[in-house]
């Protein structure tokens, strides 16, 4: 069976029937070998909260050095979204694997006029995932309810309600107590249950089990919101019996204060963790789609709030804020309240109600008359992109927009920013005949570019370039549910011509056609990265134990002087480490590794040479930059979350890089669908973040983490598609030199030149930017080697 099928066979069960009950989720987790039964389980129900609070609890839990697998709904993009172990999802060939294991139980089922939903096979999914990935702790997000959602079949060993409110009510009763009855049967035997709801829903809850309570004053924990920290996160401080904590959060709002405090208590019924470790946990958890800021210029959010509940806790965030007028894009379920949620928003001066590409979705009309006394404007919009892109032209500086009512509404216009134009290859035609071949050769390149879209853009696309003359491919297979491979072939000519007609075409399309011209641009990046070849990084590892030079400059006099060595012999950019990120290596101390390369960074940044500091800690970073680095070189890629607020207060440059553990984790594995595609994908999250914090793309240095979390194969396919990753529109540096990717050719390090020189040669034919390499002299010959053979047939055409 190929993914594709498996996965249409997924999307193909049904959403709800009419029997309840766990017995159907049950018998399938007996076929597959009761798959739960190998690690414990948290259960997180609530109204609204739990997804925020199940991210957060899961990141407390990884902070803590655990390896945890989530299940969370819905997906933003497909259902492989909803299931990950320590942040990766579910790999393609895992659910194949579970599809051809749980189909016959699936048909006995059937058989017996019990067949399950989708959400119940997805649960057993999850659950078998995690039993094969090994993980310490599966944190589960209840689907609806809690007595009879599937999550339900496990026995949890610790669980939480966050919040209760009218929701459901056709399955869960019409009452708060009733809802909170049904959600109260989530609660652990031999522990109390989490929970941050109030009044009667509280009473009732405590009614049934032992509690401990989350909220302000008066509560077991108590969970106060301090103010922003900046515009994109606040401050919170959470007090126990016997523990106090404070941290930053990306969640913003005193219902995201509470809910991390529903996550650290939750965290410290499962495991012994100090009060360090959950509050780097909780700062370094994020949502995406839930009052997700994309722009403060103007203020751009995205929120995910689809019920009456959500949309007034949103409404409090947004009048924290200071602007002139408001831009809502509004798209919302059918079976959704979006009259009551429309009612709660503030004065609004343009609405755009908008459709997504769901069945289900209400329509523009119904919309529009909801907002009829609530806006002062209200424009009827075919798409939830091109309402996107009309609120963002329409607002002032001082605006506000906003998208809101639907998940689905906010994942198609999160496409905006994280959707990615790939160059796939250059082909040059092998004639000159044909509609574009007469004039200069550039203008007969044929151009082969990737990008993603959505149903209804896909094919007004193809239509569009072929009338132009292009070849455009579409295809689903192996694709999430709701997006369209596209491939588009064709000359510069031709794309200017889609570009000029997609400009006006609507869906959004008016985004992607930019997109388009820049993929089609001439690269220009600020110096270093400027040069005629690839910029050389030469490597000066002030440490004891790094791979291949560990402890030959340690000493500061014995450090500069080979930093004039780098220099001299062609550098253009001198990268100073204090910590080995090697496998096995021991962390240091932030004082130990500032007192490593401070002093060394002060002597060399004198010199006529650009200098990068090899750091993942934040307070590291800040103390180089002071000394005089222009360049963080971050091979965490950001998980200290401090570290994008101190790349920007110094509007230093960021090289962000691809890793799954820093130092490297020989022990931990991860299976890629495609190196290349997933590494691409992650990136895109770490350059939005950069953004988020104020650091310009410009400024942003993409590593694809060759050797980091990736075997030789990988390592080599990642340069071998080296020019993929320009999609991201940053400057590409790779990290090979002398590295265990060489180990079948040569296993000792001192061997591994001419594989280094072979690799750098690939590289920069490729599209690198920058290496970063401890032979400078030879690396450099190499590069211009390049240069020089890339440049000889311009010349030759001159002559």
């Amino acid at each position: 069976m190929e993914y594709h099928e498996s996965a249409d066979y997924l999307q193909s069960l049904q959403r709800r029937r009419p029997k309840l009950g766990t017995d159907t989720t049950a018998r399938m987790l007996s076929h597959l070998g009761d798959p739960d039964d190998s690690f414990d389980s948290v259960q997180i129900a609530g109204s609204n909260g739990k997804g925020s609070t199940a991210r957060m609890t899961e990141s407390v839990l990884r902070a803590a050095g655990l390896d945890v697998g989530l299940f969370t709904s819905p997906g933003l993009n497909g259902f492989r979204e909803q299931i990950t172990v320590n942040g990766g999802r579910v790999p393609k060939e895992r659910v194949t694997e579970f599809v051809e294991q749980i189909k016959p139980c699936i048909d006995q089922l059937a058989a017996e006029d019990d067949k399950p939903t989708h959400f119940e096979v997805l649960t057993a999914l999850a659950l078998y995932h995690f039993d094969v990935e090994d993980v310490d702790v599966a944190v589960l997000e209840v689907g609806i309810g809690g007595r009879y959602d599937a999550t339900s079949a496990v026995e949890p060993v610790a669980s939480a309600v966050t919040s209760i409110s009218l929701e459901h009510t056709d399955l869960l009763g019409d009452t708060v107590e009733a809802i909170a009855r049904d959600k109260a049967q989530v609660a652990p035997r031999d522990a109390p249950l989490v929970t941050g709801t109030t009044g009667a829903a509280l009473e009732t809850i405590q009614g049934i089990t032992d509690t401990i309570t989350v909220g302000d004053a008066g509560a077991d924990v108590t969970a106060v919101e301090n103010g922003m920290r900046s515009a994109v996160e606040n401050r919170i401080s959470l007090t126990g019996p016997d523990w106090a904590l404070e941290s930053n959060l990306k969640l913003l709002g005193q219902h995201q204060a509470e809910n991390a405090g529903v996550a650290a208590t939750l965290a410290r019924q499962l495991i012994d963790v100090d009060t360090e470790t959950v509050s780097e946990g909780l700062r370094a958890a994020t949502l995406p789609g839930r009052f997700e800021i994309r722009s403060t210029d103007p203020m751009v959010v995205l929120d995910g709030s689809h019920n009456p509940g959500a949309m007034e806790t949103l409404t409090t965030l947004i009048e924290r804020y200071e602007y002139d007028d408001l831009h809502v894009v509004f798209a919302a379920m059918n079976d959704k309240e979006y009259e009551r949620m429309i009612a709660t928003l503030p004065a609004v001066e343009t609405a755009f109600t908008a459709r997504p590409e769901v069945d289900r979705a209400a329509s523009t009309e119904s919309l529009a008359a909801a907002f009829e006394g609530q806006a002062t404007r209200v424009q009827r919009v075919e798409s939830v992109p091109e309402a996107t892109e009309r609120a963002i032209a329409t607002a002032d500086t001082n605006d506000f927009v906003l998208v809101a009512g639907s998940l689905y509404a906010v994942a198609e216009a999160r496409d905006r920013w994280s959707r990615l134009v790939v160059p796939t290859e250059n082909l040059r035609q092998a004639s000159t005949g044909g509609a574009d071949g007469v004039g200069s050769e550039p203008e007969i390149r044929q151009r082969v570019l990737s990008v993603t879209l959505r149903r209804d853009q896909a094919g007004v696309v193809k239509q569009t370039f072929e009338d132009c003359g292009g070849t455009c491919t579409r295809s689903t297979v192996g694709m999430p549910e709701k997006l369209v491979d596209t491939t588009l072939s064709g000359t510069p000519r031709q794309f200017r011509r889609l570009t000029d007609r997609l400009a006006s075409a609507g869906l959004g399309l008016g985004r992607l056609a930019m997109q388009l011209e820049d993929a089609l641009a001439d690269r220009s990046f600020p110096p270093p990265f400027d040069t005629d070849s690839a910029a050389v990084m030469g490597i000066l590892n002030v440490t004891p134990d790094s791979f291949y030079d560990g402890g030959e400059y340690n000493r500061r006099d014995l450090a500069i002087s080979h930093a004039e060595q780098l220099i001299e012999s062609g550098a253009d950019i001198v990268d100073i480490g204090g910590e080995s990120t090697r496998p096995g290596a021991e962390p240091v101390t932030v004082e130990t590794e500032i007192d490593r390369v401070v002093p060394v960074i002060e002597a060399v940044s004198s010199l006529d040479t650009t200098v990068s500091v090899d750091t993942r800690k934040a307070a590291v970073a800040d103390a180089a930059l002071d000394a005089g680095a222009d360049i963080v070189n971050d091979v965490s890629g950001l998980s200290d979350p401090e570290m994008r607020f101190v790349v920007a207060d110094h509007d230093a440059s960021v090289i962000l890089m691809h890793s799954l553990s820093a130092p490297v984790d020989p022990g931990r594995t991860v299976t890629y669908d495609d190196v290349v595609d997933d590494v691409l994908r992650d990136l895109t999250e770490q350059v939005l973040l950069a953004e988020q914090a104020g650091i310009d793309r410009e400024q942003v240095i993409i590593d694809p983490g060759c050797g980091f979390g990736k075997n030789a194969a990988e390592s080599f396919e990642l340069v071998d598609r080296l020019h993929e990753f320009h999609a991201l529109g940053c400057p590409v540096l790779v990290g090979h030199s002398r590295k265990s990717m060489f180990a079948d050719i040569s296993d000792a390090e001192a061997d591994r030149l001419p594989p280094t020189l072979a690799t750098t040669a690939l590289a920069a034919e490729r599209g690198a930017d920058a290496v970063r390499v401890h032979d400078v002299s030879e690396n450099n010959a190499v590069l211009k080697t390049v240069s020089a053979t890339a440049a000889r047939p311009s010349q030759l055409r001159q002559q």
